[in-house]
């Protein structure tokens, strides 16, 4: 008895799959445009090629790369959600061009990894767009990335960002903290809100709210106030450095103020914080009245309205902060050095 021949199976594609690579050069087509905005000297080879490339700006005698990454945290599920898009590319670059400038290094390039389990092409581009407005905020390149479509890896609507950017200084101006001094001063610049850390714990704060959330915060609808992307320093500070001796910076991160500034501290060195000195913004007040949290835990895990900071001898203090104030910056003195006892903090807020 003779049976039929099988019928050969249908024919698959990449598309089939879930990945659509007309998507994907579509994408690539919209952010030419965006990283083009941002090609500043020393740029060769950029968005396109299996890699960019750059030249050191001959200026440096004894350069120095300076290289940091960073990401986003869970800020993107408040993205998702309320379907902010547009300003968490400005998170992303923030997050990795200000830790490049706490060594005194000028943000020369930005890499992006965007990783999706299905490309929204109009979503994609609006996050990169955000990316390229961060870059120019910063003065660095926009130069290269990747855009992963992996299906089955992230839910529809969802997507993971990565950031990498690579900056340079001189290898004698490099900053490190080992010149502070007991005496020398703290100057604190405004955090423009939350940043891009603590988002685990505003998330858990928003649950517990339900609907006891306020209209407007800080003179802003709510969401606005809580979505407010990471405050970008570099400019300024990069011109106060060209003559102005800075001994020691520190970008407030996961962590606040309580964990990031030790990390630029000298041995026996304690940093005294004036509480009430600047200006905390209605959002951490909220944050901290409905999440009942206290004082020490919100200055280890919040900004608590300070989003960098810049010790200097006392003699320089009041003229970097007025420098600072005409570039923009809200900027205060917000505490001093001193000599640290056996067994005390290293940052105390009194």
């Amino acid at each position: 008895m003779s049976s039929e021949p099988a019928s050969p199976p249908s024919r698959l594609s990449y598309r089939d799959a879930g990945v659509d690579i007309d998507a994907g050069d579509a994408l690539v087509d919209a952010i030419k445009p965006l990283a083009a905005r941002t090609l500043r000297e020393g740029v060769l080879a950029g968005i396109g090629g299996f890699g960019a490339l750059f030249e050191l700006p001959r200026r440096y005698r004894e350069p120095v790369l300076v290289s940091g990454t960073d990401g986003v945290g869970t800020k993107l599920r408040l993205a998702f959600d309320w379907g902010r898009h547009d300003t968490v590319g400005i998170d992303l670059v923030a997050m990795s061009v200000n830790d490049v400038l706490v060594q005194g290094a000028e943000p020369l390039f930005f890499l992006d990894y965007f990783a999706c389990g299905k490309l929204e092409v109009g979503v994609a581009a609006r996050v990169v767009g955000g990316i390229a407005e961060g870059c120019s905020i910063a003065g660095c390149a926009l130069i290269g990335g990747e855009t992963a479509e992996m299906p089955g890896m992230y839910p529809d609507g969802e997507y993971d960002l990565a950031g990498f950017c690579v900056g340079a200084a001189e290898k004698s101006r490099l900053i490190s903290g080992g010149r502070t001094r007991a005496g020398d001063v703290v100057l604190g610049l405004e955090s423009s809100g939350v940043h891009s850390n603590g988002y685990s714990l505003v998330r858990r704060i928003l649950d517990r709210a339900q609907q006891r959330l306020p209209q407007q915060l800080d003179g802003m609808a709510f969401r606005d106030a809580l979505m407010m992307p990471t405050r970008i320093y570099c400019r300024p500070v990069l011109d106060l450095l060209r003559d102005t001796e800075v001994r020691a910076m520190a970008h407030i991160t996961g962590g606040g103020l309580l964990e990031n500034i030790p990390r630029v501290l000298p041995e026996g060195l304690q940093c005294v914080l004036e509480q009430g000195s600047w200006r905390r913004s209605e959002v951490f007040d909220w944050l901290q009245a409905e999440g009942n949290i206290d004082s020490h835990e919100m200055f280890r895990t919040f900004n608590c309205g300070i989003g960098y900071v810049l010790v200097l001898a006392a003699e320089h203090a009041d003229a970097a902060r007025g420098r600072l104030r005409q570039a923009g910056e809200s900027c205060e003195i917000i505490g001093h050095i001193a000599a640290r006892g056996a067994g005390e903090a290293a940052v105390v807020v009194r």
